[in-house]
């Protein structure tokens, strides 16, 4: 770890994480045709798909962390380049379902097989993604993710 990094905060070593992952994907599913976005968008789909599920924008923005307007802006960009079908709920008139088409499930796959190299990459360091330290970092990377934030802290409390 560099020495600016040892005494970065959590929140900043989160950050730029991210910001690596995020670029990094961007790079590798470019050639495709992709962007980090749509990529978590399509292997998301891609994965609910394999569990049986047709999910709604709605719930496949929720699953995804992205905001469902921007789920929907994707999912039509993605309609169009003909790798994903948005359809009606027949129980929920308002509500768009999403599937992979076959091209969208055969761009999928080569963008898997991609960003699974990108990750042996980024956890060699802790061992490999299938060693003990990367399924505790996963575990412990849940842990977060599944904790409440709330925006407002007790500073901003006492100054109301």
């Amino acid at each position: 770890m560099s020495s600016a990094n040892e005494s970065a905060t959590a929140g900043f070593l989160v950050w730029r994480l991210s910001m690596k992952w995020r670029v990094a994907v961007d790079r590798a599913v470019a050639p495709l045709g992709l962007t980090h976005a749509q990529y978590s968008l399509m292997g998301s789909l891609y994965g609910m798909a394999r569990s049986g599920l047709e999910p709604s924008q709605r719930q496949l923005a929720d699953h995804t962390g992205l905001e469902a307007l921007y789920v929907s802006k994707l999912a039509r960009a993605l309609e169009a380049a003909g790798l994903v079908a948005r359809t009606r709920d027949p129980d929920d008139p308002r509500a768009m379902r999403l599937s992979l088409t076959e091209q969208g499930r055969d761009v999928t796959r080569r963008a898997i097989t991609v960003v699974q190299g990108l990750l042996d990459q980024m956890l060699e360091p802790l061992g490999g993604q299938h060693s003990p330290r990367a399924r505790q970092f996963t575990h412990e990377l849940a842990a977060l993710l599944d904790a409440p934030l709330d925006p407002r802290t007790d500073n901003d409390e006492e100054q109301s």
